[in-house]
């Protein structure tokens, strides 16, 4: 059967040709021509970046927005920055990952039982999108998720990628965020928060690779409890 999300789909299509939020395309574009000096002989992607992985994933790793000069200029989420060497080295070790590493969308990358996505599908200023833009991208993660139908588990990166799943299923009052927070939808997957894979908490200590580590073990043990039990 036809993914509904995969390369191909008409979700994916209307994703890498959406131009509805001006200052998102201008963003993305102008990065796209300027270029990082060290990429000057690149040619960027310079467009919405959709999700990709394992259709049939049980774990979904949910992250904010493309970064400009990663997926912005890769065309694939979390490739091409040292978030993605964090979060494919983890999980290359939890064996959702063919490959530890993610430097371009020809690389041969394959995830197993996981899919990865954004909430947002364009790499916005400062790594802030506005909430208007957040709203234009929602209906897109909505139908990316119920295209997802095996998904059990979502890890989400960072408050925004938190923030985003618990709007997504309407979940009140709102739970705080936390590294290793667990909410249990009645009729939903688990969500389970993870610090953001960025540069400000590697680089600092905040999130370390055993605390990553142990994320993708529980999202691992959460998924393989799911399909035991049926529910």
């Amino acid at each position: 059967m036809e993914s509904l999300v995969g390369p191909g789909s008409e979700l994916h299509r209307e994703i890498v040709n959406c131009e509805a939020c001006p200052r998102l395309v201008e963003w993305r574009e102008r990065v796209a021509v300027e270029k990082r000096a060290a990429y000057r002989d690149e040619v960027y992607w310079g467009r919405p970046i959709t999700g990709f992985g394992d259709a049939d994933a049980r774990i979904v790793v949910l992250g904010l927005a493309p970064a400009a000069h990663g997926a912005n200029r890769t065309g694939r989420m979390f490739t091409g920055d040292r978030s993605g060497d964090w979060l494919f080295r983890a999980m290359h070790r939890a064996g959702l990952a063919n490959q530890a590493e993610s430097v371009s969308a020809a690389d041969g990358l394959e995830l197993t039982d996981a899919w990865v996505t954004s909430a947002v599908k364009c790499a916005p200023p400062d790594n802030k999108p506005a909430p208007a833009e957040r709203d234009a991208c929602s209906p897109f993660l909505q139908r990316e998720l119920a295209g997802l139908a095996q998904a059990t588990v979502i890890v989400c990166l960072g408050t925004f990628g938190f923030d985003a799943a618990l709007r997504h299923f309407g979940v009140r009052p709102k739970p705080k965020f936390g590294h290793g927070v667990e909410v249990e939808l009645a009729d939903g997957p688990t969500l389970l928060g993870c610090y953001h894979v960025s540069q400000q908490n590697t680089f600092t200590g905040r999130l370390t690779e055993p605390m990553l580590d142990a994320v993708f073990a529980r999202a691992k043990a959460l998924a393989s409890t799911d399909a035991s039990t049926g529910e």
